[in-house]
């Protein structure tokens, strides 16, 4: 029995290394970590198909914008806006920890729309969380995405909201003559 593992990168060159070496690596250090018998294991690395529909891309982004000593909100502005140009329906980016002053406090940047209860949640919100250690401390980044819906399952998920309403146009009634037939015209006493 083989194991296929698939990693989704948005660069697939630094998953495979040179010559593949670096895809070797990290198939044997699975293997052992993991207990699979020898050759069972397969790495493969997927380039992510729309970076700004991924959350864990968005949250990586946002945290080396911060520790490249970005300011915190234009760094989570500038991800919003990435996101909802990339086609998201709606984006939520939580940021907290030490912001500029001893005391702790939370920053919510959101745009569009989301859902955040029942079924859909599952189906249509990407989450990610990350933890970046700056000079004063610890900072915790959240971002959720919410994809629009896809017909073709590409960008979005295939099943619409379930409280989408779908108006169909009226049927083109045919049209009968003037007068309805009762049943006795046409017999004669």
């Amino acid at each position: 029995m083989r194991t296929e593992i698939i990693i989704r990168a948005t660069r697939t060159q630094n998953v495979l290394g040179e010559k593949g070496r670096r895809i070797r690596e990290l198939t044997s250090a699975v293997q052992k970590r993991f207990n699979f018998p020898p050759e069972t294991v397969e790495l493969y690395a997927e380039k992510v198909a729309n970076r700004g529909l991924c959350a864990v891309a968005q949250a990586e982004s946002l945290r080396y914008k911060l520790l490249g000593g970005l300011a915190v909100r234009r760094a989570c502005y500038g991800v919003l806006r990435f996101v909802m140009e990339s086609g998201a329906k709606g984006c939520e980016v939580i940021v907290s920890g030490k912001l500029r002053a001893q005391r702790a406090k939370s920053m919510k940047f959101k745009d569009g729309y989301m859902v955040s209860s029942g079924d859909p949640t599952r189906v249509y919100l990407d989450t990610a969380v990350r933890h970046v250690a700056l000079r004063q401390g610890m900072l915790g980044i959240k971002v959720k995405i919410m994809k629009d819906w896809d017909p073709t399952g590409r960008q979005g998920p295939k099943m619409p909201l379930p409280d989408v309403v779908k108006v169909h146009e009226p049927k083109e009634e045919e049209i009968y003559s003037d007068k309805p037939y009762v049943g006795k015209e046409g017999v004669e006493a």
